[in-house]
């Protein structure tokens, strides 16, 4: 299969440059529902417009829709997939389960692609959404090549990889940085970048920010690993950027040598990394935008211009030329699966010198300023005519437009506006069921009801089996790389056997791999369900119930109508960011920390850094969640989550929640009560 190199555009200046500089692929978003709101995107005629001047020239467009949606939003979501379908774009690229359930329902002959802001890292992630329907997986960005073969060798839909640009510090789909300091969600694709802030890891500062990613030098590796899209990042980016990326990556996909240097000065934040791809995740990573990029880029810009003032060469036109006296001369042109046949001026009888094949084939080849390469060129000329240069430059221009307009034609995917079923709110208890989330066993109070005690998997011992029975439910890691995965559904499994129901789920990995072992799969609040069809989705999966993401209001829970059991979490530090790549490490690595360290923001606030097992680290906002006190909406249960709180913490905080007093201090209701823009 042919490696296709997929390029970012966030308007039509960006469209350009990519495709003339030998994109394969593009994608961008239509004016809503894509996870860069805030680039210029299309509507309407232009979004129609832009998919057309793609496929005229056998570029393929990826539209992103990419972002969670309300039950409120699925009128809007389907005018959009309405005019996506009528563009004839060759795929969607989704986020929620709510547009893949809008996709099949209403345009099934759309392609899917998951985003990556699936957080798919894992063979059972991957696994899951082919099964689901995906056609190709855009995988998490913190992924070497070994895991990336691993993945790719497990399924048979096409995997994307991530080859330039920007590195989210957060695995993607599992920050909520953003949204908790501003209400701006980067799973709504309103992304403030906070942590390009300067966060400081003891003296170390811009702790959060990381060098952008290239992988130029390992696009061989990628191929034979599997990949089989190799995707550009930056639809925020001046078209200059994208031009030098796509040009520096066509050159080295071409196996010639890329101008990296150029690419370099740009964009980049000191440099660039690989250090996922290479599995060598150290402070090496680490970079900020300097005056000197910047001083960088401004002399290299005005000469990238240049690159995308031609077309690109994109198809070979086939010509047959004739010319007779007394008929109109013809050119018939082909790319090989559209013909065209248009008809000139009327030759005359040559008074001096006749018109031959190299005369016309003069005019005739004059193809530099189209995206067509010359073809075989076949003249069948009578004796003795002449015909104006000007008249055969007519008959190309005609032909080549003709083919031209053949080749952008919309072939709209049929659409049917179907809304989703109609579903009615079941009754809710009058007070919802307590959970208790512990991050350590040793948290655990004695003669506290609940109806779901939840443990890290690491935690669960055969005497808290015995101890808890049904109600003890195994958190399973949120971040599952291929190397622990068999592992994991092995400890899953042995617990299964040994009475073990339940496993909470914050991954769609997470939810296969439950599966697997026997278990019956809670959704987790990572999985940011905030809609009626995303439940239904997670339903259909065999999750038993699910808790609500974070970023839905009280008002929107108010307005669901799952069918299935529902929770939000009611109290806890909320984690904000899920790192592969610590940003508390030293230069030794992990060395000897104690796996609870201390991250300081640009106000003197701490963030409290906590690591899993060496595997990853999760950063916690340090205001806890608290709603004790609150007009709670109705649900079936709510989740008490405690990870930094000692015993004594944990009980006085279950005390009050369940006596709905106020909590002392400082306390955060989070988004519930704000509307996310």
């Amino acid at each position: 299969m042919t490696t296709e190199l997929l390029a970012p555009v966030g308007g039509r200046e960006q469209l350009e440059a990519a495709v003339r500089c030998g994109a394969d692929a593009v994608y961008f978003g239509a004016s809503s529902f894509n996870a860069r709101r805030n680039a210029d995107n299309f509507s309407g005629n232009d979004f129609i417009s832009a998919v057309r001047f793609c496929h005229e020239r056998g570029v393929k467009t990826y539209i992103t829709l990419n972002t969670l949606v309300t039950d409120a939003e699925e009128p809007a979501l389907l005018e959009t997939l309405s005019l996506i379908c009528e563009s004839g774009a060759d795929a969607v690229i989704v986020q929620d389960p709510a547009v893949i359930r809008a996709v099949k329902r209403c345009c099934p002959t759309l392609r899917l692609h998951a985003s990556t802001q699936m957080a798919v890292h894992n063979v059972s992630g991957a696994k899951l959404l082919e099964e689901a329907g995906f056609s190709r997986i855009v995988l998490a960005r913190e992924l070497s090549v070994a895991e990336i073969r691993a993945i790719a060798q497990s399924v048979t839909c096409e995997i994307e990889v991530f080859v330039h640009g920007a590195h989210c510090m957060s695995a993607s789909g599992m920050c909520y940085l953003s949204s908790a300091f501003g209400a701006r969600s980067g799973n709504r694709g309103l992304c403030a970048q906070p942590c390009r802030l300067n966060f400081k890891a003891g003296e170390r500062e811009y702790a959060l920010s990381l060098k952008d990613m290239c992988l130029i030098d390992r696009l061989e590796e990628l191929r034979e690993a599997g990949a089989v899209s190799l995707k550009i990042e930056g639809r925020m980016k001046r078209p200059e950027y994208v031009a030098a990326a796509v040009t520096a990556y066509r050159a080295a996909l071409a196996g010639e040598t890329p101008d990296v240097a150029t690419l370099r000065s740009v964009f980049s934040r000191s440099g660039f990394t690989d250090g996922y791809a290479a599995g060598r995740r150290t402070l090496e990573m680490f970079g900020t935008r300097t005056k000197d990029d910047v001083v960088a880029a401004s002399a290299v810009l005005p000469k990238l211009k240049n690159l995308y003032k031609d077309e690109y060469k994109r198809a070979a036109v086939d010509m047959t030329f004739r010319a007779a006296v007394g008929e109109p001369c013809s050119l018939t042109a082909t790319d090989g699966e559209r013909t065209v046949t248009v008809e000139g001026e009327i030759p005359e009888a040559a008074q001096k010198t006749a018109l031959t094949p190299e005369m016309a084939a003069k005019s005739l080849l004059k193809l530099g300023g189209t995206f067509y390469a010359p073809g075989h060129l076949r003249c069948e000329i009578g004796e003795g005519i002449i015909l104006p240069a000007a008249a055969v430059n007519a008959l190309r221009r005609e032909a080549c437009d003709r083919l031209t307009e053949l080749r952008g034609r919309p072939r709209p995917h049929p659409f049917k506006a179907t809304p989703p079923p109609a579903r009615v709110c079941p009754e809710r208890p009058a007070e919802p069921a307590l959970r208790l989330r512990f991050r350590q066993a040793e948290q655990i109070l004695e003669g506290v009801a609940c109806d779901r005690l939840i443990l890290p998997l690491r935690e669960i011992t055969d005497g808290l089996l015995s101890r808890f029975g049904d109600a003890l439910c195994a958190a399973v890691p949120a971040l599952v790389y291929p190397a622990d995965e068999e592992k994991t559904v092995r400890l899953l499994t042995e617990l299964a056997q040994k009475g073990l129901r339940y496993a909470l789920c914050d991954n769609i990995g997470a939810v296969g791999m439950a599966k697997a072992a026997g278990l019956t799969p809670l959704g987790g609040a990572l999985l940011n369900a905030l809609n009626t069809e995303a439940a239904a989705f997670y339903r259909g999966l065999g999750v038993a119930d699910l808790t609500l993401s974070p970023e839905l209001s009280f008002q929107g829970m108010r307005a669901l109508r799952s069918g299935g059991k529902i929770g939000f979490i009611a109290y806890g530090h909320q984690p904000l960011m899920h790192f592969r790549c610590c940003p508390m490490q030293g230069t030794n690595g992990c060395g000897r920390c104690p796996g609870r360290r201390t991250l300081k923001d640009r106000r003197g606030e701490d963030f409290t850094v906590l690591c899993e097992e060496r595997r990853f680290s999760v950063l916690y906002n340090p205001v806890p969640l608290y709603t004790g006190d609150r007009a709670l909406p109705p649900v079936d249960f709510v989740t008490l989550q405690f990870t930094v709180e000692t015993r004594e913490e944990c009980a006085r905080v279950i005390r009050l929640f369940t006596q709905k007093k106020s909590l002392p201090g400082k306390r955060t209701a989070g988004l519930y009560d704000k509307t996310l823009l």
